[in-house]
């Protein structure tokens, strides 16, 4: 077996017993490796396992807790149905037993009602207004005569019933239990109605706050949560018949498979991500179960609480795992390398010897097998210098001699190791090292350490002239940048100045044109003006003449309105005696009535005493007289009344007649009135006539001159319009001038920053070189001030030689540079 395995290894490894000893230590850490990585894959599912298993029992206890409410709700019905009061038609008592029943009733509750199941009308409520079950949504109302029970409560499917306060939201989610109540002939029943948002507190996961609980119907609409269905957040945030988004195909698992739980591993639904959930982890674990009356509840938890234990027992046992691995490469390669390194020592020893060097140490502190094996391989080196002694007498000679040559060589290599340790330090930026000529007795050496002490001093002084050149630099660049940015400022201003120059140029230009235009306008109007003040003179005179002319005609106007007031006093008059007359008319039209009507009276006596008294035979003469009495009386009294209505009409003609009379006086003493006024103002009319005429001459001179001046006003505000023109002109230009010097100016100001940079930049990187100027430091750390400073505040101004530094660096720099 071992033969046939040292011929399939090669012989590479089998020759090199570190190499063997560490494919070992692999094999067997990777066999560690694996069983814990399974050991703990294992142990993670198992966890898992139990994970999902207490989420479905999650999902089993909320649908449990959901059947029991519905229980509890269903008892506290059937327990109000019982009550004798249903059995009575006092409609008052029953309101009272039922509104002393729903203060006992749960938080939940909404409404009670005692109600007609055959038409559907609320008899009597509790906390609602309503006047049938329709007006408030309730589902198949219409239907609650065929479905009721005397016997079980039933329970409606969730609705959104109105809300009837109105104040935050429509309609709030409900569900009502109904059972028949009383005589079955009554069609009475008692329903209840209770919240399902308030329900969310009888949630048992609603305490965790990375866990959400959903109820769902079946036709996958949220119709209940732990989040009160967002009636806490605001409307927008109802959720209420909001789908479930199911993406996963949970309902339709759950429904085959409840009750079960699974992991998901991708972000919730949109509704769960948003308000009120705002459940949006990158994956969870959903426990689900189904309901007795076939609604589905998930209870949603974050992957990092629910499998966090997980996950924590994953990194464990691969972290043991892991330890336990490198523990055991460790210690094997400890072993392997305190066994290698012995076998190695021991294997150059022998290398060594048989190359003639019997001087190598073969000692070790080890008394095992290896430990024998240094101590034989010592003894055969005592052994072989005891026989070689002889050879080496005859050779000593020769021995001393290369001993002098090696001490030669020790030395050099002393003084090389020592020259070495300088070079690297210069290397490293420390150019205030220098190498000893007296480390070695060489004069080559020596010379070399000369040169170099000499080539590092040139090396610093260029260094330092570099450093301060880079100094001021980055000050004189942040002192242009500082001096840029001012003259920009300043350049700015000017060129607002001569805009806004520019603007009012412009504004006076305009505004000179207007004038222009007015003063043409105002030129024009002015020979108008005077053109018509002749014509108004020529009216003014015939106003005059025609005023006179209007006074005669009104004082004639006078006298005739005079001659009808005389007239219509007549008039008045002659209306008042026909007034007395219809009067006298009316009161002889009356007495005859009187007397007409006592004729018929007479005549009616007549006949009833002619009926009664009078034989057979002559009844027939007297009555006909009586009627025709009887008759002639009636006629009167027509006659009379027809007489009486026309006077009446007359009357109230005469009425009419007398109020136009009276109208028609009232007018003219107005008439009278306004003609004596109208000569009054006649009479004022031309002498102001006159006068107008007198003025409109002064005035139509005035004009003349007004229009002659006006024309030298227009002249001299057209040259003027000319400048306005000019300078808003030149104006342009400067503003154009003064934006080409900022952007100029702009560009220095950039240009002197990257300047400013660069010679940080320098400057950092000659840090790294150590001199012996004891003032580096400080012009370091004053540059680096400034350059921080220069771009927020600007930079204090320094003193410098600059011509001086100016001639050092051209003539150091270029020296540096080759």
């Amino acid at each position: 077996m071992v033969g046939r395995l040292r011929q399939v290894v090669p012989t590479s490894i089998r020759e090199r017993y570190a190499l063997k000893f560490g494919i070992v230590l692999l094999a067997l850490g990777v066999i560690v490796g694996s069983l814990g990585l399974v050991a703990t894959a294992a142990l993670t599912n198992s966890v898992e396992s139990t994970v999902l298993d207490d989420q479905e029992d999650a999902a089993v206890r909320e649908a449990q807790a959901l059947d029991k409410w519905h229980q509890r709700n269903a008892q506290i019905v059937a327990s109000s149905s019982g009550a004798p009061v249903f059995n009575s038609s006092d409609e008052a008592e029953i309101e009272t037993y039922i509104r002393d029943t729903y203060q006992e009733l749960p938080d939940s509750k909404m409404n009670a009602m005692y109600v007609d199941t055959a038409s559907g009308e609320i008899i009597r409520g509790v906390n609602t207004d309503a006047a049938s079950l329709q007006a408030l949504q309730y589902p198949n109302a219409s239907d609650l005569h065929d479905d009721v029970s005397y016997f079980d409560v039933q329970r409606t499917d969730p609705y959104a019933m109105p809300d009837e306060t109105g104040i935050a939201f429509d309609v709030r989610p409900v569900v009502s239990y109904y059972i028949g109540v009383g005589d079955e002939n009554d069609d009475r029943a008692l329903v209840i109605t209770f919240n399902l948002a308030t329900r969310s507190t009888d949630v048992l996961s609603s305490t965790d706050s990375d866990t959400v609980v959903t109820i769902v119907d079946e036709k996958g609409r949220i119709v209940g949560d732990d989040a009160y269905l967002g009636y806490e957040d605001g409307k927008e945030a109802v959720t209420f018949f909001e789908s479930y988004e199911d993406r996963s195909g949970l309902l339709k698992k759950a429904r085959m498979d409840a009750p079960d739980a699974t992991r998901i591993n991708t972000r919730p639904s949109e509704t769960l991500r948003q308000k009120p959930y705002t459940f949006a982890p990158d994956g969870y674990v959903v426990g689900y179960h189904e309901t007795a009356d076939g609604s589905i509840v998930l209870v949603h938890t974050t992957e990092s609480e629910a499998l966090g234990f997980v996950n924590t027992v994953n990194r464990f046992g691969t972290a043991v795992t892991i330890g336990a691995v490198l523990l055991i490469g460790l210690f094997g390669a400890w072993l392997g390398r305190n066994t290698a390194i012995s076998i190695d020592r021991l294997t150059k020893a022998v290398g060594e010897m048989e190359r003639g060097n019997l001087d190598v140490e073969v000692e070790t502190a080890r008394i095992d097998n290896i430990g024998r094996l240094y101590d034989g391989f010592a003894s055969m080196r005592d052994e072989l210098k005891r026989k070689i002694t002889e050879a080496e007498a005859a050779r000593s000679e020769a021995e001393r001699e290369r001993e002098r040559v090696q001490e030669i060589n020790d030395a050099l290599q002393q003084a090389a190791a020592a020259y070495g340790d300088v070079m690297g330090k210069a290397a490293d930026g420390d150019l205030t090292v220098r190498m000893d000529p007296e480390t070695s007795d060489n004069d080559t050496m020596q010379a070399i350490a000369a040169d170099f002490n000499e080539m590092l001093g040139e090396l610093e002084g260029t260094v330092e002239r570099i450093n301060r050149f880079a100094t001021d630099v980055a000050t004189a660049s942040e002192e242009v940048t500082a001096s840029s940015e001012e003259v920009k400022t300043a350049s700015e201003q000017v060129s607002e100045s001569i805009q806004e120059i520019s603007n009012g140029a412009d504004d006076q230009y305009e505004s000179l044109r207007s004038v222009d235009v007015e003063m043409n306008n105002l030129s024009t109007t002015t020979e108008e003006i005077a053109a018509t003040s002749n014509d108004v003179a020529d009216v003014a005179e015939r106003t005059a003449r025609t005023s006179r002319e209007g006074h005669d005609a009104a004082q004639k106007a006078i006298d005739a309105c005079r001659n009808l007031e005389t007239e219509r006093d007549a008039v008045v008059e002659e209306f008042e005696q026909l007034r007395t007359e219809v009067r006298q008319i009316d009161d002889l039209t009356e007495r005859i009535a009187e007397i007409a009507e006592q004729t018929n009276m007479l005549a009616l006596n007549a006949n009833i005493e002619a009926s009664r008294s009078a034989p057979a035979e002559d009844d027939g003469g007297f009555a006909a007289v009586a009627a025709e009495v009887k008759d002639l009386s009636q006629d009167v009294k027509d006659t009379t009344e027809e007489i009486g209505g026309r006077l009446d009409r007359i009357q109230n003609q005469t009425e009419r007649s007398a109020e136009e009379v009276s109208h028609t006086s009232r007018e003219i003493e107005r008439v009278h009135d306004l003609v004596t006024n109208t000569v009054s103002s006649l009479e004022e009319i031309s002498e102001y006539a006159q006068e107008t005429n007198n003025g409109i001459q002064s005035i139509s001179t005035a004009t003349k001159e007004q229009a002659e001046s006006t024309q030298e006003v227009v002249a001299m505000v057209d040259e003027v319009a000319t400048i306005a023109e000019e300078t808003t002109a030149e104006a342009e230009t400067v503003a154009a001038s003064a934006e080409e010097q900022t952007s100029a100016l702009t560009a220095v100001s950039e240009s002197a920053g990257n300047l400013s940079q660069q010679a940080v930049t320098l400057s950092e990187a000659l840090a790294r070189f150590e001199t012996d100027t004891d003032a580096e430091t400080a012009v370091a750390e004053s540059l680096t001030a400034a350059t921080e400073s220069g771009f927020g505040e600007g930079v204090a101004q320094s003193d410098h030689d600059d011509e001086s530094d100016e001639t050092d660096i051209g003539g150091d720099a270029f020296s540096f540079g080759e």
